[in-house]
């Protein structure tokens, strides 16, 4: 059966990157794999919405990058959690855990 992608609203894709570099340092294509696996490929971002997420969390010092390898040996930018993006990603996630409980709340009663 197939689905139409999901529309996240605004935020979500920054809260999903910064969740996965939770796990530790990870270039972009890891980044984007990774929410595709754990969602089961509900979610499938594209370049288009990664790349520049990711620019601007780096613009908001809530991760920052360096160069490195990837497993098959190719240069990558690496993106990591700064303190900041841990702060950030607690006050997200409980912002996004309140959300869900008030709309589960009204489509469970309304």
């Amino acid at each position: 059966m197939l689905t139409s992608p999901i529309e996240m609203p605004n935020g979500t894709v920054d809260l999903l990157v910064l969740r996965v570099l939770l796990m530790g340092p990870q270039h972009g294509w890891a980044v984007c794999q990774r929410i595709q696996q754990v969602s089961r490929n509900a979610i499938q971002l594209q370049q288009g919405s990664l790349y520049p997420a990711l620019q601007r969390l780096e613009r908001r010092r809530w991760i920052k990058s360096k160069w490195g390898a990837s497993e098959n040996n190719r240069r990558a930018r690496f993106y990591e959690l700064t303190p900041a993006g841990h702060k950030q990603l607690e006050a997200e996630e409980d912002n996004w855990r309140r959300l869900t409980e008030a709309v589960a709340q009204i489509l469970a009663t309304a």
